[in-house]
């Protein structure tokens, strides 16, 4: 905790001078144009990925990067994205998965998740990627598991069109969807193109966008 303690401290001491004209314009208000919805996994830091100032992103972060499909009893994720897209008017929704991914590797495997049942019931939000992947062969866990990562963001995808500020948006054209896949060893990310269903490389196509 010490370490955590002495970074705010640099932080207080040593960048928040230098960016005090940027804290001074939020202080009183947000205009975030994108909706980022990635892994709670520490490896994967949106801001720092995507190089955003504070105020850029609004970011939301949970276990394998879920949307649960809206419904009677909306929970924190849907009211999040309820927020985004009717109260500050984000364009863009951006859905993230990575490299490595525990969520996604414990669905793979079909871990037992007995000693973490809410873990196990968040995970079922999964299933549709799961009975995607489930009906293929593989030569090994890795490429299990990294199918799963990628399918895991198009049933997200899937889930977050059936939010109404969602279908609305998409329907206006006033809202985009991207699906992506951030490699942690190489630092690159794989993005979902809309025509062929397949990731392929942000950096060689960055005007790609799901839907």
């Amino acid at each position: 905790m010490q370490h955590i303690i002495e970074g705010f401290l640099n932080f207080q001491k040593e960048v928040f001078p230098q960016r005090k004209e940027l804290f001074r314009s939020l202080a009183s208000s947000q205009n975030p144009k994108a909706l980022f919805i990635s892994c709670s996994d520490s490896r994967l830091v949106p801001e720092l990925v995507t190089q955003q100032d504070p105020g850029q992103l609004f970011v939301i972060r949970n276990a394998g990067n879920i949307v649960p499909s809206f419904g009677p009893e909306p929970g924190g994720v849907s009211a999040t994205i309820e927020y985004a897209v009717v109260a500050l008017g984000v364009t863009d929704i951006v859905i993230c998965g990575h490299s490595n991914c525990g969520a996604m590797k414990a669905i793979a495997s079909c871990q037992c998740l007995d000693q973490m049942p809410a873990v196990a019931h968040w995970l079922h939000y999964s299933d549709a990627a799961k009975a995607v992947v489930d009906k293929k062969n593989w030569d090994n866990e890795t490429d299990k598991v990294n199918a799963m990562v990628e399918e895991n963001v198009i049933a997200q995808l899937n889930n977050i069109k059936t939010h109404p500020c969602v279908a609305v948006g998409l329907r206006n054209n006033a809202l985009r969807l991207h699906g992506w896949v951030y490699d942690i060893e190489s630092g690159a990310i794989l993005t979902l193109d809309k025509n062929s269903k397949n990731f392929i490389s942000l950096a060689d196509n960055p005007q790609i966008f799901f839907e």
